[in-house]
This record gives structure tokens, sequence and C-alpha cells, in this order.
């Protein structure tokens, strides 16, 4: 059975940010961030004081990011907004992607625009014009429209997290999800990586779909957005 080890995925984002994802690091001392056109997480090395002043160094007036962890110090600075609990589920090597049954196509830089206004019906703010940057994205059109898509997002060594699953509330309960994730798990078995994703405690809907493709649950993580004050 596959696993995620917890010197890696109790801290993705900052493990992501110092390994495979280094070249979008904004860093001060124990804190760091994706720029904010990439995506709103930012990271503390442990949740101290000083570590919190860093990354309120990295932030604007107003402006707000998700960071992991179960507890954080009070810092007057800081404002903590909202608490959101997560799964984070992996896809055992034994389980076999089936045959693609849709067309699916790479997406790149070019269909930012169309992948943020398609994600924004789904969780709005997570998906930024540079997300796509973050790994492979691929899509389904119908009629030219972009109506489904899923890609990678944080991505540890050989871990790359499956995201921006996606599609149109018009075209729901196709099948497109799920063809979408088999393509990333496809690409993912051939290169030797293990598929895994986060998922919020509440989406059942998402929840059921994964654990009927195979997936299992491998532990719970508290992400909490933060503001700093203006």
């Amino acid at each position: 059975m596959t696993d995620l080890p917890e010197s890696l995925f109790a801290n993705p984002v900052w493990n992501a940010l110092h390994t495979k994802h280094r070249r979008f690091a904004l860093s001060a001392g124990e804190a760091c961030r994706y720029p904010a056109d990439v995506a709103p997480f930012a990271a503390v090395a442990s949740p101290n004081e000083a570590a919190l002043k860093q990354l309120h160094s990295l932030l604007v007036p107003g402006e707000s990011v998700w960071i992991v962890g179960e507890s954080y110090p009070h810092l007057p600075e800081l404002v903590f907004e909202q608490r959101l609990e997560c799964l984070q589920m992996v896809l055992p090597a034994e389980i076999t992607p089936p045959v693609r049954t849709v067309e699916i196509v790479p997406l790149t830089n070019e269909d930012a625009p169309e992948m943020v206004a398609l994600t924004d019906l789904a969780f709005p703010g997570f998906f930024r014009t540079r997300t796509c940057e973050m790994g492979s994205y691929f899509g389904i059109r119908s009629e030219g429209q972009l109506i489904a898509m899923g890609g990678e997002r944080l991505t540890l060594d050989g871990y790359p997290e499956v995201s921006g699953i996606c599609t149109h509330p018009d075209h729901r309960g196709k099948g497109y999800a799920e063809n979408l994730i088999w393509q990333l798990v496809r690409n993912h078995r051939r290169d030797g990586l293990v598929s895994w994703l986060h998922v919020t405690a509440t989406n059942d809907h998402a929840i059921q779909l994964y654990l009927r493709m195979g997936f299992i649950e491998v532990r719970r993580v508290m992400l909490h957005r933060i503001s700093r004050k203006v």
C-alpha cells in the first residue's frame, strides 16, 4: 500500500517550495510563499512567532494566504480568518487506470483565462493566472469551450498532487473529472510517480468519487487562511 511520508506531507507547501517548486519560492528566513499570481499558499518551517513575523513581511496589506498546520500563536499583525480541514488521499500502486473514454487535450498558459473562469465556478480564488505553471494541465472541450479540466499543483519529490479538477455545471455527471484524473495518473505511473490529492473534508461528492477510484485517506491536515492587517 502506498503511503505519504509524514516528513514531506505534514508541511507540503514548505517542502514543495524547497524542492520541486524552488523556482517559485519567495522567502524570508523561516517563511516562504508562492507568488500571488501562482497560488495562495505559504508556509513556515515551524509554527512560532518569529516565523509568522517573517511571513508577515512577505504579504502586502490586506492580502490573505493559506498555511498548513494544527495551530499557530497569535500575532497582532495577522488575522486568522478561516480554518479548513482537508484529507490527504493517495492512489495505491495496485490500482490500474482504465482506458480513456473521452478526448483530452493539454492546456497551456494561453488557456489560463479560461481555466481561471472555470475553476472560479467551483473554488473561487484558488486557481490563479499562473497556477498552470505548477505542473501539467489537461482539459476537455465542447464546441471550443473548456468544460472540464485538471492538473498538478504541489509537487514533492516523487509525489505530484492531482488538483484543479473541475467540470462546468452544465456538463457534470458525464465522467469528465474521472477521465481527467486517470489521464494524470497514467502520466504519473509512466514516470514512476505517486498520485495524491487534497480534498476538503466537507466535499462528500468529491470524496466519494476518489474512494470509488481507489484513493485512500492517509491523514487530515488543517489549512488556515490568514491575512496581513491593512
